[in-house]
């Protein structure tokens, strides 16, 4: 059985990666509508709803303006993924290695720890992903509003850091990439600067790991033929993917607001500065109302459950252990 668990975890982190670069290829334009929709303020705003802001987006920064930033997530959602399903399978089966089944509270509990694990990628790679995303909507307000300079708040102006937006009311984001962005957050700010909004990716991922993973399981578990028969067909593992994900992306959307408008280097307009995740609710709640927490939301279910969704389907059905030839198909350790 230890055996079993060492050989597979190569399969499970090439699962996590084929999962998450398939899986982003297909959302990545509902993500920038939502990052888009959480930053913009009440009464500046820009877009309507999730269609109204992919629409204008591709009427003024064309069609691959929809997937700025999607490079970063290529890059890393890979580790990402891979660290998030992998640590979750190991700390189940180190969870359930004395009674042999797992409670709820122990599948919550490796469900937080998997998202503890995560944050070490996902916090630099949400704060680069940002930058590029909100390019457009910065862009656009200075259009809507020519005669306000939107300011940098980050300590003090960068010449490349400011590429990543348009500040006049010329019709075209200038571009700026991933690297040039991280090498001026390390000049300026060090490790730390790829790291802004980590207590608040905190705040997002393990709550979300904690509903996410035990819903799944059981779900999962629905659609099991018989208990002499233990495997789930495809489709059931992508749907049970697509439920829990959307349960729980829309239960932790809140904090997924709060992270968006902390990591966000740039503010437009009559836009505020934050000062750390107590300061950033106080301001929305007295500014904006509950609701804006809320922003997004629907967006965000709709990333996450597909996300999910192809992500338990490539992990169940057992890809990556079918192309190390560990065995043929239909591999998953609950």
């Amino acid at each position: 059985m230890a055996q079993q668990q060492q050989i597979s975890l190569p399969a499970k982190l090439i699962n996590g990666g084929i999962a998450g670069m398939v899986g982003v290829t297909c959302v990545f334009p509902i993500d920038l509508a939502k990052t888009r929709l959480q930053n913009q303020r009440s009464g500046q705003q820009l877009y309507k709803n999730m269609m109204d802001c992919l629409i204008k987006t591709v009427r003024s920064e064309g069609y691959f303006g929809m997937y700025r930033g999607a490079a970063v997530n290529l890059t890393l959602v890979t580790p990402e993924k891979a660290i998030k399903l992998a640590a979750n399978d190991f700390f189940r089966h180190q969870l359930s290695k004395d009674s042999g089944k797992l409670t709820v509270f122990k599948e919550m509990l490796a469900g937080c720890c998997a998202g503890m694990c995560q944050v070490i990628i996902t916090t630099p790679m949400e704060m680069l992903k940002i930058q590029l995303q909100d390019a457009g909507r910065l862009a656009a307000q200075q259009r809507v509003m020519p005669s306000v300079v939107a300011t940098l708040k980050i300590g003090g102006t960068s010449a490349v850091l400011s590429r990543a937006y348009n500040t006049s009311p010329a019709p075209q984001v200038m571009r700026v990439s991933a690297t040039e962005i991280t090498r001026e957050l390390l000049r300026t700010k060090g490790v730390t600067g790829l790291y802004r909004g980590l207590g608040a990716t905190l705040m997002r991922d393990m709550p979300f790991s904690v509903v996410y993973f035990p819903l799944f399981a059981h779900l999962h578990q629905l659609g099991q033929h018989s208990s002499e028969d233990p495997s789930v067909p495809f489709y059931w593992s992508f749907m049970s993917g697509c439920a829990a994900g959307s349960i729980a992306a829309v239960a932790v959307s809140p904090c997924d607001v709060v992270k968006t408008r902390l990591q966000s280097l740039k503010k437009g307009a009559n836009e505020e500065t934050y000062n750390g995740v107590v300061d950033c609710v106080r301001n929305i709640l007295r500014k904006e109302g509950p609701g804006a927490f809320l922003k997004g939301a629907s967006c965000r279910a709709l990333v996450i459950a597909p996300l999910f969704g192809i992500a338990q389907v490539v992990y169940s059905v057992g890809v990556g252990e079918f192309l190390l030839g560990y065995t043929p198909h239909n591999i998953y350790s609950a």
